[in-house]
Protein backbone atom coordinates (compact mmCIF):
# COMPACT_ATOMS: atom_id res chain seq x y z
CA UNK A 1 0.00 0.00 0.00
CA UNK A 2 1.38 3.48 -0.86
CA UNK A 3 1.35 6.75 1.04
CA UNK A 4 -0.78 9.63 -0.16
CA UNK A 5 0.75 12.90 -1.29
CA UNK A 6 -0.08 14.63 2.01
CA UNK A 7 1.57 11.84 4.00
CA UNK A 8 4.72 12.06 1.91
CA UNK A 9 4.91 15.83 2.33
CA UNK A 10 4.23 15.64 6.06
CA UNK A 11 6.89 12.96 6.39
CA UNK A 12 9.26 15.33 4.63
CA UNK A 13 8.59 18.08 7.20
CA UNK A 14 9.38 15.61 9.98
CA UNK A 15 12.57 14.63 8.22
CA UNK A 16 13.62 18.28 7.93
CA UNK A 17 12.91 18.74 11.64
CA UNK A 18 14.96 15.64 12.45
CA UNK A 19 17.88 17.13 10.53
CA UNK A 20 17.94 20.10 12.92
CA UNK A 21 15.68 22.66 11.20
CA UNK A 22 13.16 24.09 13.73
CA UNK A 23 9.97 23.23 11.84
CA UNK A 24 6.93 24.22 13.88
CA UNK A 25 3.36 23.06 13.41
CA UNK A 26 2.45 26.37 11.73
CA UNK A 27 5.33 26.07 9.25
CA UNK A 28 4.42 22.48 8.42
CA UNK A 29 0.79 23.48 7.83
CA UNK A 30 1.88 26.41 5.65
CA UNK A 31 4.11 24.08 3.61
CA UNK A 32 1.23 21.62 3.03
CA UNK A 33 -1.04 24.49 1.98
CA UNK A 34 1.59 25.84 -0.43
CA UNK A 35 2.13 22.44 -2.03
CA UNK A 36 -1.61 21.90 -2.34
CA UNK A 37 -1.96 25.29 -4.04
CA UNK A 38 1.01 24.94 -6.40
CA UNK A 39 0.66 21.22 -7.04
CA UNK A 40 2.94 18.37 -5.95
CA UNK A 41 3.79 17.18 -9.45
CA UNK A 42 6.81 19.43 -9.98
CA UNK A 43 9.99 18.77 -7.99
CA UNK A 44 11.34 22.31 -8.39
CA UNK A 45 8.09 23.89 -7.22
CA UNK A 46 8.00 21.65 -4.16
CA UNK A 47 11.62 22.50 -3.37
CA UNK A 48 11.01 26.26 -3.34
CA UNK A 49 7.72 25.91 -1.47
CA UNK A 50 9.53 24.05 1.33
CA UNK A 51 12.50 26.37 1.32
CA UNK A 52 10.23 29.42 1.67
CA UNK A 53 8.04 27.99 4.43
CA UNK A 54 10.21 25.60 6.46
CA UNK A 55 13.53 27.45 6.65
CA UNK A 56 13.89 30.33 9.10
CA UNK A 57 17.56 31.31 8.70
CA UNK A 58 20.49 30.85 6.29
CA UNK A 59 21.85 28.12 8.59
CA UNK A 60 18.80 25.98 7.75
CA UNK A 61 19.33 25.99 3.98
CA UNK A 62 22.15 23.44 3.78
CA UNK A 63 20.32 20.95 6.02
CA UNK A 64 17.14 21.46 4.05
CA UNK A 65 18.93 20.81 0.74
CA UNK A 66 20.47 17.57 2.04
CA UNK A 67 17.15 16.21 3.31
CA UNK A 68 15.30 17.23 0.13
CA UNK A 69 17.86 15.43 -2.06
CA UNK A 70 17.59 12.29 0.09
CA UNK A 71 13.77 12.33 0.40
CA UNK A 72 12.79 13.05 -3.21
CA UNK A 73 14.41 10.96 -5.91
CA UNK A 74 14.90 13.18 -9.03
CA UNK A 75 14.32 10.18 -11.28
CA UNK A 76 10.78 9.73 -9.99
CA UNK A 77 7.73 11.96 -10.33
CA UNK A 78 6.48 13.73 -7.23
CA UNK A 79 5.26 12.72 -4.78
CA UNK A 80 7.73 9.95 -4.06
CA UNK A 81 6.03 6.77 -2.94
CA UNK A 82 7.15 4.69 0.04
CA UNK A 83 6.06 1.26 1.14
CA UNK A 84 4.04 1.37 4.33
CA UNK A 85 4.71 -1.04 7.15
CA UNK A 86 1.38 -2.89 7.48
CA UNK A 87 2.07 -3.62 11.15
CA UNK A 88 1.93 0.06 12.05
CA UNK A 89 -1.24 2.19 11.92
CA UNK A 90 -1.19 5.23 9.68
CA UNK A 91 -1.23 8.54 11.57
CA UNK A 92 0.72 10.56 9.04
CA UNK A 93 -2.40 12.42 7.91
CA UNK A 94 -2.58 14.18 11.27
CA UNK A 95 -0.39 17.14 12.08
CA UNK A 96 1.41 16.92 15.44
CA UNK A 97 -0.25 18.84 18.26
CA UNK A 98 1.31 21.97 19.68
CA UNK A 99 2.87 20.16 22.67
CA UNK A 100 4.42 17.47 20.50
CA UNK A 101 5.42 19.64 17.55
CA UNK A 102 9.05 18.68 17.93
CA UNK A 103 8.44 14.96 18.36
CA UNK A 104 8.72 12.40 15.61
CA UNK A 105 9.28 8.71 15.22
CA UNK A 106 12.90 7.97 16.29
CA UNK A 107 13.09 5.15 13.77
CA UNK A 108 11.98 7.44 10.95
CA UNK A 109 14.52 10.08 12.03
CA UNK A 110 17.32 7.50 11.95
CA UNK A 111 16.36 6.37 8.44
CA UNK A 112 16.22 9.91 7.08
CA UNK A 113 19.49 10.88 8.73
CA UNK A 114 21.15 7.78 7.33
CA UNK A 115 19.80 8.50 3.83
CA UNK A 116 20.95 12.12 3.94
CA UNK A 117 24.34 11.08 5.29
CA UNK A 118 24.74 8.41 2.59
CA UNK A 119 23.94 10.94 -0.14
CA UNK A 120 26.47 13.39 1.27
CA UNK A 121 29.14 10.69 1.53
CA UNK A 122 28.47 9.60 -2.06
CA UNK A 123 28.79 13.21 -3.17
CA UNK A 124 32.41 13.25 -1.94
CA UNK A 125 33.37 9.74 -3.06
CA UNK A 126 35.96 9.21 -5.79
CA UNK A 127 34.08 8.33 -8.97
CA UNK A 128 36.64 5.66 -9.86
CA UNK A 129 35.92 3.74 -6.63
CA UNK A 130 32.15 3.40 -7.08
CA UNK A 131 30.36 0.17 -7.94
CA UNK A 132 27.56 -0.09 -10.50
CA UNK A 133 24.74 0.69 -8.04
CA UNK A 134 26.55 3.71 -6.65
CA UNK A 135 27.24 4.99 -10.14
CA UNK A 136 23.51 4.84 -10.90
CA UNK A 137 22.74 6.83 -7.76
CA UNK A 138 25.43 9.35 -8.61
CA UNK A 139 24.07 9.74 -12.15
CA UNK A 140 20.73 10.84 -10.69
CA UNK A 141 22.49 13.38 -8.46
CA UNK A 142 23.99 15.17 -11.47
CA UNK A 143 20.61 16.91 -11.89
CA UNK A 144 21.52 19.03 -8.86
CA UNK A 145 24.38 20.65 -10.77
CA UNK A 146 23.70 23.75 -12.83
CA UNK A 147 25.83 26.18 -14.78
CA UNK A 148 25.61 29.91 -14.19
CA UNK A 149 27.35 30.97 -17.36
CA UNK A 150 30.07 33.60 -17.05
CA UNK A 151 29.22 36.87 -18.71
CA UNK A 152 31.18 39.30 -20.81
CA UNK A 153 30.54 42.96 -21.55
CA UNK A 154 29.36 43.96 -25.01
CA UNK A 155 29.96 47.11 -27.04
CA UNK A 156 26.27 48.02 -27.03
CA UNK A 157 24.73 49.93 -24.16
CA UNK A 158 21.43 49.38 -22.39
CA UNK A 159 19.23 51.57 -20.24
CA UNK A 160 20.04 51.38 -16.53
CA UNK A 161 19.18 53.19 -13.33
CA UNK A 162 22.75 54.49 -12.97
CA UNK A 163 25.99 54.54 -14.90
CA UNK A 164 26.88 56.93 -17.73
CA UNK A 165 24.63 59.75 -18.89
CA UNK A 166 22.53 58.75 -21.91
CA UNK A 167 22.45 62.17 -23.59
CA UNK A 168 20.44 61.21 -26.74
CA UNK A 169 17.68 59.55 -24.74
CA UNK A 170 17.59 62.40 -22.24
CA UNK A 171 17.31 64.94 -25.09
CA UNK A 172 14.50 63.00 -26.81
CA UNK A 173 12.61 62.87 -23.54
CA UNK A 174 13.01 66.62 -23.13
CA UNK A 175 11.73 67.25 -26.69
CA UNK A 176 8.64 65.15 -25.98
CA UNK A 177 7.95 67.59 -23.14
CA UNK A 178 8.31 70.61 -25.48
CA UNK A 179 11.78 71.45 -24.23
CA UNK A 180 10.94 71.31 -20.55
CA UNK A 181 13.48 69.59 -18.29
CA UNK A 182 12.89 65.83 -18.23
CA UNK A 183 14.16 62.91 -16.21
CA UNK A 184 17.83 62.19 -16.82
CA UNK A 185 18.44 58.85 -18.56
CA UNK A 186 21.40 56.61 -17.77
CA UNK A 187 23.02 53.70 -19.57
CA UNK A 188 25.65 51.03 -19.15
CA UNK A 189 27.30 48.46 -21.36
CA UNK A 190 25.29 45.30 -21.80
CA UNK A 191 26.42 41.76 -21.07
CA UNK A 192 25.98 38.39 -22.73
CA UNK A 193 26.94 34.83 -21.76
CA UNK A 194 30.54 33.85 -22.37
CA UNK A 195 31.22 30.63 -24.31
CA UNK A 196 32.45 27.60 -22.36
CA UNK A 197 34.61 24.94 -24.07
CA UNK A 198 35.21 21.52 -22.47
CA UNK A 199 38.10 19.25 -23.54
CA UNK A 200 37.59 15.79 -21.98
CA UNK A 201 40.44 13.28 -21.93
CA UNK A 202 39.05 9.79 -22.71
CA UNK A 203 42.38 7.94 -22.84
CA UNK A 204 43.06 4.72 -20.97
CA UNK A 205 44.37 6.43 -17.83
CA UNK A 206 41.14 8.46 -17.63
CA UNK A 207 38.71 5.65 -18.47
CA UNK A 208 37.46 5.37 -14.86
CA UNK A 209 36.34 9.00 -14.97
CA UNK A 210 35.27 9.36 -18.59
CA UNK A 211 31.60 8.44 -18.04
CA UNK A 212 31.19 10.87 -15.13
CA UNK A 213 32.97 13.64 -17.03
CA UNK A 214 30.71 13.20 -20.05
CA UNK A 215 27.68 13.29 -17.75
CA UNK A 216 29.04 16.51 -16.31
CA UNK A 217 29.51 17.89 -19.83
CA UNK A 218 25.93 16.88 -20.67
CA UNK A 219 24.59 18.61 -17.57
CA UNK A 220 26.57 21.78 -18.29
CA UNK A 221 25.37 21.69 -21.90
CA UNK A 222 21.72 21.43 -20.88
CA UNK A 223 21.81 24.09 -18.15
CA UNK A 224 23.92 26.34 -20.39
CA UNK A 225 21.37 26.12 -23.21
CA UNK A 226 18.59 26.98 -20.76
CA UNK A 227 20.55 30.11 -19.76
CA UNK A 228 21.32 31.07 -23.35
CA UNK A 229 25.02 30.13 -23.16
CA UNK A 230 27.01 28.10 -25.69
CA UNK A 231 28.83 25.06 -24.26
CA UNK A 232 31.05 23.13 -26.68
CA UNK A 233 32.53 19.71 -25.80
CA UNK A 234 35.41 17.79 -27.39
CA UNK A 235 37.03 14.50 -26.42
CA UNK A 236 40.80 14.21 -26.64
CA UNK A 237 43.07 11.18 -26.69
CA UNK A 238 44.90 10.18 -29.81
CA UNK A 239 42.30 12.10 -31.82
CA UNK A 240 40.04 15.09 -31.34
CA UNK A 241 36.26 14.49 -31.56
CA UNK A 242 33.49 17.10 -31.43
CA UNK A 243 30.65 15.60 -29.34
CA UNK A 244 28.50 18.66 -28.64
CA UNK A 245 25.68 17.49 -30.93
CA UNK A 246 25.52 14.09 -29.21
CA UNK A 247 25.24 15.77 -25.78
CA UNK A 248 22.26 17.88 -26.80
CA UNK A 249 19.87 15.02 -26.11
CA UNK A 250 17.85 15.72 -22.96
CA UNK A 251 18.25 12.16 -21.67
CA UNK A 252 21.68 11.81 -20.03
CA UNK A 253 22.08 8.06 -20.66
CA UNK A 254 21.18 8.45 -24.32
CA UNK A 255 23.50 11.45 -24.71
CA UNK A 256 26.50 9.70 -23.14
CA UNK A 257 25.83 6.60 -25.25
CA UNK A 258 25.65 8.69 -28.41
CA UNK A 259 28.90 10.42 -27.52
CA UNK A 260 30.57 7.07 -26.95
CA UNK A 261 29.52 5.89 -30.40
CA UNK A 262 31.22 8.78 -32.19
CA UNK A 263 34.48 8.68 -30.20
CA UNK A 264 36.94 6.42 -32.09
CA UNK A 265 39.80 6.49 -29.54
CA UNK A 266 38.01 5.56 -26.32
CA UNK A 267 40.48 4.20 -23.69
CA UNK A 268 43.38 4.64 -26.09
CA UNK A 269 46.61 6.59 -25.79
CA UNK A 270 47.16 10.24 -24.87
CA UNK A 271 48.53 12.83 -27.26
CA UNK A 272 47.31 16.03 -25.70
CA UNK A 273 49.75 18.30 -27.52
CA UNK A 274 48.77 17.06 -30.98
CA UNK A 275 45.03 17.06 -30.31
CA UNK A 276 45.15 20.50 -28.72
CA UNK A 277 47.01 21.78 -31.78
CA UNK A 278 44.27 20.35 -34.03
CA UNK A 279 41.62 22.03 -31.87
CA UNK A 280 43.34 25.42 -32.06
CA UNK A 281 44.04 25.20 -35.80
CA UNK A 282 40.55 24.09 -36.77
CA UNK A 283 38.25 25.64 -34.17
CA UNK A 284 39.93 27.60 -31.41
CA UNK A 285 41.98 30.13 -33.34
CA UNK A 286 39.04 30.88 -35.61
CA UNK A 287 36.85 31.99 -32.75
CA UNK A 288 35.54 29.13 -30.60
CA UNK A 289 38.18 29.54 -27.91
CA UNK A 290 38.65 33.28 -28.36
CA UNK A 291 37.37 34.99 -25.23
CA UNK A 292 35.96 31.69 -23.91
CA UNK A 293 36.43 29.78 -20.67
CA UNK A 294 38.29 26.61 -21.67
CA UNK A 295 38.27 23.64 -19.27
CA UNK A 296 40.68 20.73 -19.82
CA UNK A 297 39.87 17.48 -18.01
CA UNK A 298 43.00 15.32 -17.94
CA UNK A 299 45.49 13.62 -15.64
CA UNK A 300 48.37 14.90 -17.75
CA UNK A 301 49.86 11.56 -18.79
CA UNK A 302 51.26 12.73 -22.11
CA UNK A 303 52.73 10.06 -24.42
CA UNK A 304 53.68 12.61 -27.04
CA UNK A 305 55.94 15.63 -26.84
CA UNK A 306 55.38 17.52 -23.58
CA UNK A 307 57.07 20.55 -25.12
CA UNK A 308 54.43 20.65 -27.85
CA UNK A 309 51.71 20.53 -25.19
CA UNK A 310 53.30 23.46 -23.35
CA UNK A 311 53.51 25.49 -26.56
CA UNK A 312 49.87 24.82 -27.43
CA UNK A 313 48.72 25.65 -23.90
CA UNK A 314 50.57 28.96 -24.14
CA UNK A 315 48.83 29.57 -27.45
CA UNK A 316 45.48 28.71 -25.90
CA UNK A 317 46.04 31.04 -22.96
CA UNK A 318 46.70 33.96 -25.29
CA UNK A 319 43.29 33.72 -26.97
CA UNK A 320 41.05 32.32 -24.20
CA UNK A 321 39.58 34.41 -21.42
CA UNK A 322 40.43 31.79 -18.80
CA UNK A 323 42.03 28.32 -18.90
CA UNK A 324 41.08 25.79 -16.22
CA UNK A 325 42.83 22.41 -15.84
CA UNK A 326 40.86 19.74 -13.94
CA UNK A 327 42.84 16.71 -12.74
CA UNK A 328 41.01 13.82 -10.99
CA UNK A 329 44.10 13.12 -8.87
CA UNK A 330 44.45 16.73 -7.71
CA UNK A 331 42.25 16.21 -4.66
CA UNK A 332 43.90 13.01 -3.42
CA UNK A 333 46.27 12.92 -0.47
CA UNK A 334 49.93 12.95 -1.40
CA UNK A 335 49.40 13.98 -5.00
CA UNK A 336 52.10 16.12 -6.61
CA UNK A 337 51.93 17.47 -10.18
CA UNK A 338 54.97 15.64 -11.50
CA UNK A 339 53.59 14.24 -14.77
CA UNK A 340 55.28 15.69 -17.85
CA UNK A 341 52.03 16.96 -19.34
CA UNK A 342 50.94 18.68 -16.12
CA UNK A 343 54.37 20.26 -15.61
CA UNK A 344 54.29 21.64 -19.17
CA UNK A 345 50.68 22.89 -18.95
CA UNK A 346 50.44 24.41 -15.46
CA UNK A 347 52.36 27.63 -16.21
CA UNK A 348 49.67 28.45 -18.78
CA UNK A 349 46.62 27.65 -16.62
CA UNK A 350 44.64 30.12 -14.55
CA UNK A 351 43.16 27.44 -12.27
CA UNK A 352 44.23 23.92 -11.31
CA UNK A 353 41.33 22.02 -9.74
CA UNK A 354 40.41 18.58 -8.48
CA UNK A 355 37.83 16.62 -10.48
CA UNK A 356 37.19 13.22 -8.92
CA UNK A 357 33.80 13.63 -7.20
CA UNK A 358 30.44 15.35 -7.51
CA UNK A 359 31.51 17.88 -4.86
CA UNK A 360 34.56 18.88 -6.91
CA UNK A 361 32.36 19.17 -10.01
CA UNK A 362 30.15 21.63 -8.08
CA UNK A 363 33.26 23.63 -7.18
CA UNK A 364 34.18 23.70 -10.87
CA UNK A 365 30.82 25.20 -11.84
CA UNK A 366 31.42 28.02 -9.37
CA UNK A 367 34.87 28.71 -10.82
CA UNK A 368 33.36 28.85 -14.32
CA UNK A 369 30.56 31.17 -13.16
CA UNK A 370 33.07 33.60 -11.63
CA UNK A 371 35.41 33.59 -14.64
Amino acid sequence: MLHSADEVMLGFTRAVRAAGVPVTQDRAQTFLTAVATLGAGDRQTTYWAGRATLCASPDDLERYDRVFAAWFDPRDALPRTHRRDSSRPSTAHLLPDAEGAGASDPGEEDVVRAAASAAEVLRHRDVASLDAAERRRLAAMFDRLSLRPPRRRTARHRAWHRGRLDAPRTLRSSLRHLGEPAEVAWRRRGTRPRRVVLLVDVSGSMSAYADALLRLAHRLTQSGRAAGAAVETFTVGTRLTHVTRALRSVDADRAVGAAGEVVPDWSGGTRLGETLQVFLDRWGQRGMARGAVVVVFSDGWERGDAGLLGAQMARLQRIAHRVVWVNPHRGKAGYEPLQGGVVAALPHCDDFLAGHSLATFADLTEVIARA
